[in-house]
């Protein structure tokens, strides 16, 4: 019998990505990966900014451990367990909704999937059985399942699957580096787009508080997310914050809309909530909202075979104590700082470097072949996946997208290393980055002089 193809295309595992071999995983420890070849990667990004505690917390192997010998699995229907209670306790006290009550599912698709019927089935419970309409931004992610894709604007995931999606509302994201404009009047969309539709038709706003992997980092000026929970509430709109990727203290606050104050009516997470250590994300929701779907539909319409999962719970209970005990969430928010300084300093003069922006441990880099016109690179360059692959080589997990400025061209790479980075580690890993930038796109004349 031949041997398997290990992480080689022509073997037996249909990859993501097809078309290139990749390493075998070894190990980790803290923010560090290593290879069955003894290589070691600073996982800069913590994969598709995952990881917040950091690998090998065997805190969290052992809660998932102990609740897997006790009762690995039972259905959510039938019996509750102590983990799943009181992680859903220990979650209240951070998550900033009323009485919240926590759906927990198994990945931020499903959470997102998942809010989009609560919201509507919020909206039955109240008697308005016509808002059935979900609007959107462009150039947004929410997920990969069809009802996600259909609020979804990123037309590269969209567009083979546009026969099978809703068509729902899309409006303009905010984007400052390239649309300049006030938070009044990239609101003005949301009220413009409501009464177009007709607010009886309409049941939510989706969005991410600042954006993930489409437009990376892109934070909206400081008067819009005041402003949407206006809108929201003057035409009974249901706010639907997607914190998949920014929650979980990932930008410095625990939650995306805290830092303007703002709370919505649904919350969706899920990236950091177990830390990568299982797959879990949670649908957070007022528990009046809550109690009136329980009073007036009997239940929520919507289930899964893995939906509260005791093992999950264990995890993301281990991981939320681990978060609080270090002050991550505050870390995040100090080494951020300290990550934008650094780049800054090395990159911000760089002639093909258009934008450096984040917030806490989640930065962007979005390259231009000229600052003045911000005229992107084309996608045929694959610009973002040459420095992504210069990285890697060199020993620097870093994470790439495609399609900032018009869906299709520019080229961003991002960070969001672990929550436990210590500022000797960001040294390291933004120098890591720095060559290889320079590797791919040349040094600028000033560092060559």
């Amino acid at each position: 019998m031949a041997q398997p193809l290990f992480g080689h295309p022509d073997g037996n595992v249909f990859y993501r990505k097809m078309s290139h071999r990749r390493p075998m995983i070894s190990h980790g420890d803290g923010i560090y990966l290593y290879d069955m070849a003894g290589k070691r990667y600073i996982d800069g990004s913590g994969g598709p900014l995952v990881v917040n505690v950091g690998h090998g917390r065997g805190e969290i192997v052992a809660a998932m451990q102990k609740q897997a010998i006790d009762a690995a699995y039972v259905h959510a229907i039938m019996f509750t367990s102590e983990a799943l209670e009181q992680y859903s306790y220990e979650l209240a006290q951070v998550v900033p909704l009323p009485a919240p009550r926590f759906y927990f599912l198994t990945s931020g698709a499903e959470v997102v999937e998942g809010s989009l019927k609560l919201a509507r089935q919020i909206q039955m419970a109240r008697g308005e059985n016509g808002r059935n309409l979900v609007i959107c931004r462009s150039l947004s992610y929410h997920g990969m399942t069809l009802g996600a894709l259909s609020v979804s604007g990123r037309p590269g995931m969209r567009t083979p699957y546009l026969g099978l999606l809703q068509n729902m509302p899309h409006i303009r994201h905010p984007y400052p580096y390239r649309f300049p404009a006030t938070g009044e009047e990239l609101a003005s969309r949301l009220e413009e787009s409501i009464l177009a539709y007709g607010p009886e038709n309409v049941s939510a706003f989706i969005a991410e508080p600042i954006s993930g992997a489409s437009l990376g980092a892109a934070t909206p000026p400081d008067d819009y997310w005041p402003r949407i929970r206006e809108i929201c509430d003057h035409y009974g709109v249901l706010l639907i914050s997607d914190d998949v990727l920014v929650g979980m203290g990932r930008t410095g606050k625990w939650w995306g809309l805290q830092h303007w104050n703002v709370q919505p009516d649904i919350l969706v997470t899920s990236k950091g909530t177990a830390g990568g250590y299982f797959p879990l994300g949670f649908i957070a929701a007022k528990g009046s909202d809550v109690e009136q779907i329980r009073q007036t539909l009997g239940d929520f319409n919507h289930g899964g075979t893995f939906s509260h999962h005791a093992v999950g719970a264990a995890a993301g209970l281990a991981t939320l104590r681990i978060m609080q005990r270090e002050r991550l969430v505050e870390n995040a928010a100090a080494m951020g700082a300290v990550l934008g300084f650094k780049l800054r300093q090395a990159l911000a003069a760089h002639p093909h470097v258009g934008d450096i922006r984040g917030l806490g441990l989640f930065w962007a880099i979005e390259f231009v072949q000229d600052r003045d016109s911000k005229e992107p690179f084309p996608a045929s360059r694959g610009l973002a996946w040459k420095i992504w692959q210069r990285a890697f080589d060199a020993g620097l997990v870093v994470y790439y997208s495609q399609g900032c400025a018009d869906g299709h061209d520019g080229d961003l790479i991002m960070l969001g290393p672990p929550l436990i980075i210590n500022e000797a580690q960001i040294e390291e890993m933004v120098g890591i980055l720095v060559d290889a930038v320079h590797a791919e796109l040349g040094q600028p004349a000033l560092a060559l002089a």
